[in-house]
């Protein structure tokens, strides 16, 4: 397993910020569209399931939720995989598994059969390949990271716009078999996009260099030598890790409403359902240049190492949103939401991985993320469901929105205020500045050269005034060159002048 090898060293490898990386980034785009857009793109089928199987859409629904399950629930699995294996070989093996569900989907005599293989199969094949790519995404990038995940995020609005409109045609032409099994052919492209994540290597180092190191290697070989954390639960004693995880966790509950139920909520106002549909073609549209563009602003040398309250105001953002959006009474209102919430959540979307990989870093990241997947796939089972009820119940989808709006805003607040409270910041420069521009330190290193000096000059002197007593107190006298007279030099040289004998030396030429 000489990849594994590679790929468990490549997070002590510098990021190259670029190069290879574009194509990982690619990768990454890819994936990212599949796994968030593909759980919405498969509910075009639903109303041929329904009429195939005689179920309810309740039913059809949980067709998604397992598949959200298996994305998020995952996670620690996911992890293990990665630092068992590396990220190539579990990316490959994924997409086969994404794969084989669609098409083994294609023959189910029942919706069980769906659940198992769509929900449970596909699901599991696509979370083989989202964690990963996002692994590999932070192994590449360290500079540019905030674009890059800006980026990568993009693939998912951009898949939605894409997926959502060919399973219609694939299900016009050729059913919701022919459809399940032409996507399964799709989703092997996971395989391809696997294959791009080559593992980082250091660079060639000269013979010497080499030979030193497998004489030292030899060395080592003797001593047993501790063996990798497959899951690396350290990352709970880390404050930044707990908070960002139990924000996130508080978020997902209300994060995902909106864009389930906008549809519905244009519905139950009296409109066409082509022009309820709409709304969410104006959300991802929005969404798809949202998203890079909040990378590039996390960016910037000023807002980078502030990144946390960024994402704390993307998240008060969207929760306002939700907030305002609940007083919507027409069509217009609603498209208004759409526009903001697609602002708002792009760039949840985009800074919610760029946050968790400044707080842990790059060696504890494919743990983390694992952990935090696994804490808010309970939320995305509970968030949902629980807003549904709550419409239910009340039969107006104001509450519904107030309720998501509470959450991610509570989540915000939760992010930002103990951030603030309880994470000590270390102070890049010096605080205590003098007003010439010197700080304390430069000015005591000045106070020890000039004592130096001092000590230097009171030993000479010492010396000097001890060397006559050393020679019986009589003082040698000096060689007559040394001794010299500036004004027989200036009657010299004038002298010289008047007589018009002056020659141009270097050594003499005042």
């Amino acid at each position: 397993m000489g990849g594994v090898a590679l790929d468990d060293g490549s997070s002590r490898v510098k990021a190259p910020d670029g190069g290879w990386g574009w194509v990982v980034l690619f990768g990454c785009f890819v994936i990212t569209g599949f796994s968030y857009a593909f759980p919405k793109a498969v509910s075009v089928f639903f109303k041929e399931l329904i009429r195939e199987f005689g179920v309810g859409y309740s039913d059809t629904a949980w067709i998604s939720s397992i598949l959200l399950a298996m994305l998020y629930g995952t996670g620690p699995l996911c992890s293990v995989m990665v630092n068992r294996f590396g990220c190539r070989p579990v990316m490959m093996v994924g997409g086969l598994f994404a794969s084989l569900g669609m098409i083994l989907a294609s023959f189910a005599t029942s919706i069980i059969h769906i659940y198992l293989c769509v929900g449970v199969i596909t699901g599991l094949g696509l979370a083989l390949n989202f964690q990963p790519s996002l692994i590999m995404l932070n192994r590449y990038f360290s500079e540019k990271r905030p674009l890059a995940n800006g980026l990568a995020a993009a693939g998912s609005p951009v898949a939605l716009c894409a997926l959502s409109p060919l399973g219609q045609v694939l299900q016009y032409e050729y059913g919701w078999r022919g459809g399940f099994l032409i996507l399964g052919g799709i989703l092997l492209n996971c395989c391809a996009c696997g294959a791009l994540m080559r593992p980082l290597t250091g660079p060639k180092k000269p013979e010497g260099e080499l030979a030193i190191e497998e004489g030292a290697s030899a060395e080592e070989t003797n001593k047993p030598k501790p063996k990798a954390k497959l899951l690396d639960f350290t990352v709970f004693r880390d404050r930044g890790f707990v908070i960002y995880a139990v924000a996130a966790t508080i978020m997902v509950l209300g994060l995902f409403v909106p864009p389930v139920f906008v549809v519905s909520y244009a519905k139950d106002l009296k409109y066409e359902d082509n022009k309820s549909a709409l709304l969410l073609t104006i959300l991802g549209m929005i969404d798809i240049f949202a998203r890079p563009t909040c990378g590039l602003i996390a960016g910037l040398k000023w807002v980078r190492p502030r990144c946390v309250y960024l994402f704390s105001f993307a998240m008060i953002f969207n929760g306002t949103t939700d907030l305002v959006g609940s007083l919507a009474k027409d069509y217009g209102a609603l498209v208004v939401f759409c526009i903001f919430f697609g602002i708002s959540y792009g760039m949840v979307g985009a800074l919610q991985f760029e946050v968790l990989m400044t707080i842990v870093g790059t060696d504890k990241f494919p743990s983390a993320i694992g952990l935090v997947l696994l804490m808010e796939a309970m939320a995305v089972l509970v968030g949902p469901p629980s807003a549904g009820r709550l419409l239910d119940a009340t039969k107006d989808y104001k509450n519904v929105f107030l309720l998501a709006g509470c959450e991610v805003v509570l989540a915000a607040v939760v992010l930002a205020t103990c951030n603030f409270l309880f994470i000590k910041k270390t102070p890049q420069e010096p605080d205590a500045k003098l007003e010439n521009g010197i700080d304390t330190t430069e000015m005591e290193q000045l106070n020890k050269l000039e004592q130096e000096v001092v000590e230097k000059e009171v030993v000479e002197e010492v010396k000097e005034k001890e060397a006559p007593k050393a020679n019986g107190g009589v003082e040698e006298p000096r060689p007559d060159s040394v001794m010299v007279d500036s004004g027989e030099v200036e009657r010299f040289l004038t002298e010289r002048e008047q007589n018009g004998d002056v020659v141009s030396n270097p050594e003499t030429n005042l």
